[in-house]
């Protein structure tokens, strides 16, 4: 099959998803094509079977902001008819699936089949807003298939948007050789961390991600563990969490280590994972950690209960209670046996029911399902 993907190419989940799902697929005998503004953050190169397609925005005294919506739809429509793809798969209804209808447009007899993958806030929070909620609404019922990366997000989206169109859940996947490698080596002693335990964040710092409640949670239970923290990647809360730090005295116990693109480098290194999320549509980096042995604790709340097994991969508070996050860090990074058993059953899970195989192998069935109901 020849297929266009079409994602953000930040570093967030759905991005993350949408290129390992391109190297997949090449790596199946696909030809993949990724349309977006700029390269993926994790397509660092083109190879067999990948070729990148850059938008081109205009800048014009008369728009406030550049229209990349509409650039992107006449971009899809070039690459669909120059390339003859069979479908486009865009992740995030606004404003992929957008473009892709309005490509469908221009193409007219040519149009190609569309399936649309929801991520999380492209639902739970733009696609609520009121100056969204129609267009979000028009575009997932135009997909020709729709796939929600977790149980709680295709109820979120029939409830929110009132969609009746069938919605597939199809989740988040790992690749288990890439992440139960040891890690880099040098790791340690270029940070210079001691022999105590280590925690981890990895997010885009945004609010919804609590990073600050992490910093907390570090200063209530550094001195009963001696415990350290690395926090990875970036956003608007990276600077008030610097000045968290300092105030409650642990900025010393705490390394900023910016976006990275390996962190199957980094995550062997960590004896927990902390993601006090607000929600998570799915909880990817938790996949990630749990696929590298690393047992997981956050929030019972939104889709990760449907990745992390409370009590057997990993720990959940109920939602929004930090002090119990905080208890149940204490306890765990207090009983090394513990961590032993969860992290042996974290790779276990993630193996047997995440595997970059058993996912690829269904978003395979659908596109030649979706394909076959049009011929």
């Amino acid at each position: 099959m020849k297929i266009g993907i079409t994602c953000y190419p930040s570093a967030g989940g759905s991005g993350v998803v949408a290129t390992e799902l391109g190297h997949a697929l090449a790596e199946k005998g696909h030809e993949v094509h990724f349309i977006s503004y700029s390269r993926p953050f994790r397509l660092e190169t083109e190879g067999t079977g990948i070729v990148f397609h850059k938008v081109k925005t205009v800048t014009y005294p008369l728009f406030k902001y550049p229209p990349y919506s509409l650039a992107l739809a006449v971009r899809m429509a070039e690459v669909v008819r120059r390339e003859k793809l069979d479908l486009l798969h865009v992740h995030y209804a606004i404003p992929h699936a957008t473009s892709a209808f309005l490509a469908n447009q221009i193409l007219g007899e040519d149009r190609v089949k569309v399936v649309t993958t929801l991520h999380g806030t492209d639902i739970t929070l733009v696609g609520s807003e009121e100056s969204f909620f129609e267009i979000t609404k028009f575009s997932i019922e135009r997909s020709d298939a729709v796939t929600a990366v977790s149980r709680f997000l295709a109820r979120e989206t029939r409830e929110k948007l009132r969609v009746e169109k069938r919605i597939d859940v199809i989740p988040n996947f790992v690749n288990p050789r890439v992440f139960s490698g040891a890690g880099d080596e040098n790791l340690r002693d270029r940070l210079d961390l001691d022999e105590g335990p280590v925690l981890m964040h990895i997010s885009n710092f945004r609010k919804v991600k609590n990073v600050r409640d992490v910093v907390r949670l570090l200063a209530r239970v550094r001195e009963a563990t001696g415990a350290q923290l690395l926090l990875i990647g970036d956003g608007p809360e990276r600077v008030p969490c610097r000045i968290l730090a300092e105030e409650l005295g642990v900025h010393d116990r705490i390394h900023f280590l910016g976006n990275r693109i390996a962190v199957h480098r980094i995550l062997p290194f960590a004896d927990l994972l902390l993601l006090p999320s607000t929600v998570e549509s799915f909880g990817l980096v938790a996949l990630e950690a749990m696929a590298s042995g690393v047992p997981v604790v956050g929030y019972d709340g939104g889709g990760l209960p449907e990745v992390v097994r409370n009590g057997v991969d990993g720990a959940l508070a109920p939602l929004g209670d930090l002090e119990r996050m905080i208890e149940m860090t204490r306890e765990l990074l207090q009983n090394p046996a513990r961590r032993r058993e969860m992290s042996k059953a974290a790779k276990g899970r993630a193996a047997a029911d995440f595997s970059t195989e058993k996912i690829t192998a269904e978003y395979e069935a659908l596109y030649l399902r979706v394909i076959r109901e049009g011929a």
